[in-house]
C-alpha cells in the first residue's frame, strides 16, 4: 500500500491504516437498475476512481449489487494497471441478490452460504483481484425484497439464513484467506452483539450524516469493542453539499432513485436548511460546506472514516480535504444549535462523549 500525506486512522484490529475519506462508487454504477443515479459516464467514473486515489484517498468502497457488477468492474478497470504498492484497499458487499431477468425490481436480501460464496467469486473476478481486502454483509437476511425507496427494507421471510450463520461463513471465508477482513452494514447493535459472539466484528458501515443520525448506537458499540467504524452518505446524498437547491431537486432525471425518497421531498426543506447554517462555519475553516458536514461526521469517537462519492474528478476536490478540517467544540455546538432548529432527520445532535 502507498503511502499518503492525508490523515490516516486504523481501521479496528483489521492492521490496515485508512485515510479519514474513502470513493464511494454507488453514484458511479449507472441507469437501468432499481437504485440508480442515473445515467453515468464510464470514462468520468474512471477518471473520478484515479483521481482520488492521486490524491491520496486509499480506499475504495463498493458493492455487487452497485449497476448490478458495473460499479466492481469500473473500480477493477480504474485499478487494473496501478502498481501493486499504489493500488488502494478495495471494500465491497455481498448480500443483496438481483434478477438479470428483471434488473428494475429491488434485490432481495440473501445470505445463504452458498449464494454468499458464489457472489465472493463473482467479485474476485469483476474486481480481476485475489483477495478481497473488506468483505461487508450489506443487510441482515430476510430473504425478500430490498425496499429503499418505499422507506422500509422488507419483511422477514421464514426462508431467511439466521445471523449466526451467515456470520460463520463470513469467518470462514477470512479463515481460507478469500478476504481480509469481515464486516456488518446496517446491522442493530444487537445484531452486532450476537455476531461477535460467533466471530468478532471487524468493521461496521452505518449511514450516517447531520441529517441521518440514528446510527449512534452501533458507532457506540463498534467503539466499544475495537471495531472500526466506516460511515456512509455522510453528505445525505449530496443534500449537505451546499450545491443542492428545491429547484436542482426538481431537475433530477426519472432514473434517479432520489427523485422518490423522503429526504428529497417532504424532508428535503429541514434538510436544505441546516445545509445552509453549515455556511458560517466552512467560511470561518476556509472550506466547503460539504468538508464540514463530513468532518462533523469524522468528529465521533469511533468513527473510522467516512465513504464519499463522486462521478467526476472535479466532484472529489470538493472533499478530500475534509479529513483535515478539526471541528471546535465551539462549531459543534452552533452546528448542534442548526440541527436542531432545522428540524432536519432524528438523533443526537453532537457527538457524544
Amino acid at each position: 500500500m502507498s503511502t499518503t500525506h492525508l490523515p490516516t486512522r486504523p481501521l479496528g484490529s483489521t492492521g490496515m491504516d485508512i485515510t479519514r475519506l474513502g470513493f464511494g462508487s454507488w453514484a458511479v454504477s449507472g441507469a437501468g437498475w432499481k437504485f440508480g443515479w442515473g445515467t453515468t459516464d464510464d470514462a468520468e467514473s474512471i477518471a473520478a476512481i484515479r483521481h482520488a486515489v492521486a490524491g491520496g484517498v486509499n480506499w475504495i468502497d463498493t458493492a455487487a449489487v452497485y449497476g448490478l457488477g458495473h460499479s466492481e468492474e469500473l473500480v477493477g478497470k480504474a485499478i487494473a494497471d496501478l502498481p501493486e504498492a499504489d493500488r488502494p484497499y478495495v471494500f465491497t458487499k455481498v448480500g443483496l441478490v438481483w434478477d438479470p431477468e428483471d434488473p428494475q425490481a429491488a434485490p432481495r436480501r440473501i445470505m445463504k452460504p452458498a449464494s454468499v460464496r458464489r457472489e465472493l467469486e463473482d467479485s474476485l473476478r469483476r474486481l480481476n483481484v485475489e483477495r478481497i481486502d473488506l468483505y461487508q454483509v450489506h443487510y441482515p437476511d430476510t430473504g425478500e425484497s430490498l425496499e429503499y425507496a418505499g422507506g422500509g427494507f422488507g419483511a422477514v421471510s421464514p426462508n431467511a439464513t439466521p445471523l449466526e450463520e451467515y456470520w460463520q461463513v463470513m469467518a470462514d471465508l477470512k479463515a481460507e484467506g478469500k478476504v481480509r477482513a469481515i464486516g456488518l452494514s446496517n446491522h442493530s447493535p444487537q445484531e452486532l452483539a450476537a455476531a461477535e459472539r460467533v466471530a468478532h466484528v471487524d468493521v461496521v458501515q452505518p449511514p450516517f450524516s447531520a441529517i441521518n443520525r440514528s446510527a449512534a448506537a452501533e458507532i457506540a458499540w463498534a467503539h466499544a469493542h475495537g471495531t472500526g467504524v466506516i460511515a456512509y452518505s455522510p453528505l445525505q446524498s449530496g443534500l449537505l453539499t451546499g450545491t443542492f437547491s428545491a429547484e436542482r431537486v426538481a431537475s433530477l432525471p426519472a432514473g434517479d432513485w432520489r427523485t422518490a425518497h423522503h429526504d428529497f421531498t417532504t424532508g428535503l426543506a429541514a434538510n436544505l436548511r441546516l445545509a445552509e447554517a453549515l455556511r458560517p462555519v466552512a467560511a470561518r475553516h476556509g472550506v466547503g460546506v460539504a468538508e464540514v458536514a463530513i468532518a462533523w461526521v469524522l468528529a465521533w469517537p469511533g468513527v473510522t472514516g467516512a465513504i464519499v462519492g463522486a462521478r467526476r474528478p472535479e466532484q472529489v476536490d470538493g472533499w478530500i480535504g475534509a479529513g483535515a478540517v478539526d471541528l471546535t467544540p465551539a462549531d459543534l455546538a452552533e452546528i448542534a444549535a442548526a440541527i436542531t432548529a432545522s428540524g432536519a432527520g432524528a438523533g443526537p445532535a453532537r457527538p457524544l462523549a
